[in-house]
């Protein structure tokens, strides 16, 4: 029981940080200008992603006799404060609606890193799954990182 418990755990933080990126792309959607349909597409893609990502994680969870997580991170909640503190100042334009993205897609990739590294057993499946969703993440973080670049010389 202790090792599904275990397990259970890596999975729930892994819906909590795949709902943390929902939240930060609805907020990136509604910072965005009416101009920026391309960022928009972007950002409501990666949505999608989470969202699907949440339903086989959740799905993972409940075959393993776990409740499965519904909230986000407490180190989201502190970013997306961060972040509203950080437009107030700045402003809300493409380029730091960019780099919070792509900060947020970091904290992404750093999560689904230590749930690979973490000790929790897990099955092949379990560890296949994890994995496949870390790759397209990644895919998506460059996708960000490259809007970014490009921002960043056209500036």
């Amino acid at each position: 029981m202790e090792k599904q418990d275990e397990i259970t755990s890596v999975l729930n933080d892994l819906i909590r940080i795949n709902n943390d990126r929902i939240v930060g792309y609805e907020k990136a959607i509604k910072e965005s200008k009416d101009t920026d349909v391309d960022l928009i597409a972007v950002f409501t893609k990666m949505i999608d992603q989470s969202r699907e990502y949440v339903n086989e994680l959740i799905q993972e969870v409940a075959r393993l006799g776990g409740d499965a997580a519904k909230d986000t991170t407490v180190s989201g909640k502190i970013y997306r404060v961060w972040m509203d503190m950080k437009s107030a100042i700045t402003g809300k334009d493409r380029e730091s609606i960019l780099g919070s993205c792509e900060y947020g897609e970091d904290v992404a990739q750093r999560a689904y890193e230590a749930a690979l590294e973490s000790d929790a057993y897990m099955s092949t499946e379990i560890r296949q799954m994890i994995s496949n969703q870390k790759s397209a993440l990644k895919t998506s973080h460059d996708m960000i990182k490259g809007y970014r670049d490009v921002h960043d010389k056209v500036s």
